[in-house]
């Protein structure tokens, strides 16, 4: 489990296949900032960009580690190119502050930004949340953008979905890879746990009514 409060950007230093097809994944080597994996080990899970792996080789002196990412999982995220800056977030220990929202680090989806533009002293951030995802997203609720805990302004539903709206305070425009984000750029999207659960009983009730 994580929280969304990103700890640590890092930059994906080397990229090699698994296999020969399109049903094998790929091993990705990213390096952090000094210090950050003193306290980490093999098997440990560290999201990347709001996607839970696990840590399978650590380079302490070079402070870089390798993750294997299946291809079912590069097939529904985006931002684990070669040389890609990284959001690193390391799971969730008993006892830690909560700081942001209960997250998974299990992407639900991809959304595109509409837009970033700055406002006063933040910014606005846009994002158009696919049809599937679009119900579980609520005004003033919580949802992951790469690994980031925000809270969501403004909901706007469409054709497509809906788009949010998102502000962005300067210290998270500092201290991850959101200021990187420009119009068009694919974002993973994990929903709030708690909707995943309503969405279910929901279901559930209705569907015993139906059968009463």
């Amino acid at each position: 489990m994580f929280t969304g409060i990103i700890t640590g950007v890092g930059r994906i230093v080397a990229s090699h296949d698994l296999g020969s097809s399109l049903q094998h994944g790929k091993r990705l080597a990213i390096a952090c900032p000094p210090s950050y994996l003193d306290d980490a080990g093999l098997g440990d899970s560290i999201a990347l960009n709001g996607a839970c792996m696990t840590v399978t080789s650590l380079d302490l002196p070079r402070q870089q580690f390798t993750v294997d990412i299946s291809a079912e999982s590069l097939a529904r995220t985006t931002g684990l190119a070669l040389d890609a800056q990284v959001n690193l977030e390391k799971a969730l220990r008993a006892g830690d502050r909560l700081g942001g929202h209960i997250v998974s680090g299990h992407v639900d989806g991809v959304g595109t930004v509409s837009a970033l533009s700055q406002v006063g002293e933040s910014w606005e951030l846009r994002i158009q949340a696919p049809a599937d995802l679009a119900r579980f997203v609520a005004y003033k609720g919580s949802i992951t953008v790469n690994g980031v805990s925000l809270t969501v302004n403004r909901v706007m539903d469409n054709a497509q979905g809906c788009e949010i709206s998102i502000n962005l305070i300067p210290h998270t425009m500092q201290n991850t890879t959101l200021g990187l984000l420009k119009a068009g750029t694919g974002v993973n999207l994990e929903i709030d746990t708690v909707a995943r659960y309503v969405e279910r009983m929901l279901a559930a009730g209705a569907a015993e009514k139906a059968s009463a």
